[in-house]
């Protein structure tokens, strides 16, 4: 029995999608529920897939059930493709599953030549109609099917309406489009050689393979790749008999939906136009007017459009977007689809129906994109300032939101002009720690290296700040204080905007619009907290990040980076004697003792800040020459500071650089070279939240996490450094403080002993953005030079920075899960890498049997309505 290749519309339903695309499967269902609309066919996904196999040949078989069902709708039409008198014509569109703007456009009026225009113009009794319907379909079909530019067919149009002295498309008269289709068709043969295809047949077949085509175009493989959509599904075509909405003044077309797509109001929301087809609606030919207007043109077609709406929309228990025509006072419904909206409007619609009845709670917080409350919690441009702004280049969408200000090329000059009262962008090759006070300070970030992972990436995220990262077009000159982008030089002072959702780059400054979080997000994020078993916490480094993320839900701290603290000018000349006092522990501990109650200060306030929620502080992290200036100036400051000469000053940092620093002297192994800074943390940490619990009564609970353990030893080593001085400091306290001593899960081998280490650790950590450069062999601040290749040719579904690898990453976390609590059935672990804020990896953590995620402050809501839906979808099971 040979293979279904073709189905007509009373043959599907709504729940087909996957092979009859989205746009196929809504006709169907609306064809079976009893709703007028033409008919047609839909030719599968699965002929998509075979067209591909076949070297971009559609096989004998699914020609043949192409003319078979071509058959049956000339039968159910009254109508013959191809007959002079009696023409039948049809519209071809694709339809994937998932809606995909970039690929092909509509086709309408496909069957219509030299003589089937002649057929209508006599059936119809108006041979301008049956002009403007042939010269549509041309122009259509030269630019979609034939790739010839549509400004060539537009300049034709233009220049007809300009000698006559019209205004609208409507005041050409037969005679004028009688010579357009004529210059039409002279384009077409000069830009293909060929006579324009008159065969009607011909015609179907080649708009067919067009769609097939635009499965692989460049703009449909871009918006894949941005969306997560897989490159093997393919698209169906849909191939549907004509409805005319430009027949006269009773005809219309129009497209609606039955919610407002930006706030969600409870409202038709759409456009029509008298006397026009489909495309011209949104081609911007002419202003359409407003839905509710179509009240008084035509009321009776308006009320059963109304109720046809309200129908569709409880019918599928969602917002639908809906396109019609309207041809001689008749209502036609040519599509239905979930309708794309705002964040705004998708969680307004969400409440609103569950209080209508229309869905459950459940149904409510499965329909949501986690990642789409990027938009209700970071400014955004405004949409019109957005349309006249100039594109300069477009790197990484490292952290959402939008920013406007001057650039500065360091992190002083920020800092200095933020003080003179300047909105201030920072741009740099790429951001180091010592740029930590710039980033801060600055309005937004933009780097010409690094990836999603980068230091930039990171650290914004866990501001909140907006990030261009890895914006390779622009050539940065941080010494001259500029950079070149094509034929264009930005100086210090320049106006730039950055787009950090789209990676966008613009010239000058654009208006910017802060959301408003409305009575609506807290309705959703409390049903998702009723609804999840991760707990949620935050990776924050400062009392401020720490309060939003309290703001935003979270449940506590799962990463305090405390490096980021050295990094306060007042502190840092202290930090800096530290690490050069290498030959001497005791010019060492004079420095650490200068550093101490400032760490302190800094726990104190994140403590309070967090209430008595739980925080996981780690211990001091990156290789010390981080600390250590770069610049001969700053070198010279340092050296004078210190009384040593310049150029021991200079061979001493030298002696400090790593080959390749990220498997270099950092981590656990710092402090088992230098205990006393470990020592010293400890105290810190110990102090602050032995004070905060007697003066704030806020019942701390320390978590000390010791990083990049890769043998049970340094664990075990470091374990007595930390406990010695923790049991020190509550002996001096006269505290019962408990606390907890743990690792962060950050070395392949760890997860491999992870047993062993259990026998020590009191909670597990994963940080999963080193498990995975160390897992893979990638630098993640260079990985961006080759990644999107990886993707565009299959080699890697999409970036393993930012969605666990499940297969190899994801192993070693299940199975660092299952020997730690093979040790410790009750051992705490929880996730502290960017993985933490990303939908798809808080699913994996869930099913993992993690405890809890931890995340940058902006991602916390996120990651809240991320683990509910992992909740109900395993209960779905």
């Amino acid at each position: 029995m040979s293979k279904k290749w073709v189905y007509l519309f009373k043959e599907g339903n709504a729940n087909m999608k996957e092979l009859l695309g989205g746009k196929g499967a809504g006709l169907a269902e609306m064809t079976n529920i009893g709703l007028p609309v033409p008919g047609g066919f839909t030719v599968t996904t699965e002929a998509c897939t075979e067209y591909y196999n076949q070297d971009q040949k559609l096989s004998d078989e699914i020609i043949g059930q192409i003319n078979d069902n071509l058959a049956i709708l000339e039968k159910e039409c009254e109508k013959v493709f191809g007959n002079v008198d009696n023409p039948l014509l049809v519209s071809v569109r694709s339809g994937a599953k998932f809606s995909m703007p970039g690929m092909m456009d509509t086709i309408l009026n496909l069957g219509l030549n030299d003589e089937t225009v002649a057929g209508i113009a006599k059936s119809t009794n108006n041979e301008r109609f049956a002009f403007d319907s042939y010269r549509r379909f041309i122009q259509m079909f030269g630019d979609v099917v034939q790739e010839i530019s549509k400004d060539k067919f537009d300049d034709v149009l233009d220049s007809a309406k300009e000698k006559n002295g019209y205004k609208d498309d409507t005041e050409l008269t037969a005679d004028d489009l009688k010579e357009i289709v004529v210059a039409y068709k002279k384009i077409v043969k000069e830009e293909t050689g060929k006579d324009f295809p008159l065969d009607p047949k011909e015609q179907l077949l080649m708009a067919i393979e067009a769609v097939f085509r635009s499965w692989n175009n460049n703009r449909a493989i871009s918006y894949r790749n941005m969306n997560d959509i897989p490159h093997d599904i393919g698209t169906a075509v849909n191939v549907q008999s004509m409805v005319y909405g430009n027949m006269g003044d009773d005809c219309g077309t129009g497209v609606a939906f039955t919610r407002n797509p930006a706030t969600g109001q409870k409202k038709l929301f759409g456009e029509f136009l008298i006397n026009a087809q489909g495309e011209d609606v949104v081609a911007g030919i002419r202003t359409p007017k407003d839905i509710d207007e179509l009240k008084d043109i035509m009321p009776d077609v308006y009320k059963q459009f109304h109720d046809t709406a309200a129908l569709l929309e409880n019918h599928y228990k969602d917002m639908q977007d809906i396109e019609f025509t309207i041809e001689k006072s008749k209502l036609f419904m040519l599509q239905t689809r979930t309708g794309k909206r705002t964040a705004a409007a998708a969680l307004r619609a969400a409440v609103e129906m569950v209080e209508e009845g229309l869905i459950t709670k459940e149904e409510a917080i499965l329909r949501l994109d986690p990642l789409s409350l990027d938009q209700l919690l970071h400014p955004t441009f405004e949409a019109e300032a957005l349309k006249a702004a100039e594109l300069l280049a477009t790197g990484l969408p490292a952290s959402p939101g939008a920013a406007t200000g001057k650039i500065y090329f360091t992190a002083e000059a920020v800092c200095e002009a933020v003080a003179n009262g300047e909105e201030t962008l920072l741009v740099r090759k790429e951001t180091s720690p010592e740029d930590i006070e710039g980033m801060y300070a600055a309005n937004g970030i933009l780097t010409a290296r690094g990836g999603m992972t980068s230091h930039a990436a990171v650290v914004a995220r866990g501001m909140g700040k907006c990030c261009v990262a890895g914006c390779e077009m622009i050539k940065v000159d941080e010494a001259a204080k500029k950079f070149v982008v094509g034929n264009q030089t930005f100086t210090e002072g320049d106006f730039i905007s950055l787009n950090g959702s789209t990676g966008n780059v613009y010239k000058g400054s654009i208006k910017t619009v802060t959301p408003e979080l409305s009575g609506h997000f807290g309705q959703i994020m409390k049903w998702s907290d009723e609804m999840r078993k991760l707990k949620v916490r935050t990776n924050a480094d400062t009392p401020n990040d720490a309060s939003v993320a309290v703001q935003f839900g979270a449940e506590g701290i799962g990463l305090c980076r405390t490096e980021h603290m050295f990094f306060d000018e007042h502190r840092l000349p202290s930090v800096r004697r530290m690490i050069l006092a290498e030959s001497s522990k005791e010019l060492r501990e004079k420095a650490l003792a200068e550093i101490l109650p400032m760490q302190k200060e800094d726990f104190i306030g994140i403590y309070k800040a967090m209430e008595g929620r739980p925080v996981t502080v780690r211990l001091l992290d990156p290789p010390l020459h981080e600390f250590l200036p770069k610049e001969t100036k700053d070198i010279e400051a340092l050296a004078a500071d210190m009384g040593i000469a310049f150029e021991d000053m200079v061979t001493v940092i030298h002696g400090l650089e790593e080959f390749n620093p990220m498997l270099g002297h950092r981590g656990c192994r710092l402090a088992i070279t230098y205990p006393e800074i470990a020592e010293m943390q400890t105290r810190a940490i110990m102090e602050a939240a032995i004070e905060v619990k007697e003066q704030d009564g806020f019942d701390v609970i320390p978590e000390i996490m010791i990083p990049l353990i890769g043998i049970n030893e340094e664990l075990t080593y470091l374990d007595k450094v930390v406990r010695n001085i923790a049991e020190l400091v509550k002996k001096e306290k006269n505290s019962d403080i408990k606390y907890l001593v743990g690792t962060m899960m950050e070395i392949p081998r760890a997860t491999l002993i992870a047993d062993q280490i259990a026998e020590t650790a009191e909670f597990f950590s994963f940080g999963t953005n080193d498990l995975t450069q160390m897992t893979y062999g990638f630098s993640r601040d260079d990985a961006g030079k080759f990644i999107t290749d990886y993707k565009d040719k299959g080699i890697l579904p999409n970036d393993p920075f930012q969605s666990i690898d499940v297969e190899g990453v994801g192993k070693l976390v299940e199975m660092g899960v299952m020997l730690g609590r093979k040790t410790k059935p009750d051992l705490k672990i929880g996730v502290c890498g960017e993985h933490g804020g990303d939908p798809k990896s808080i699913t994996f953590f869930h099913n993992a049997g993690l405890s809890y995620v931890s995340c940058s402050p902006f991602r916390v809501p996120i990651a809240r309505l991320a683990a509910a839906q992992a909740a109900l979808n395993e209960a779905k099971k």
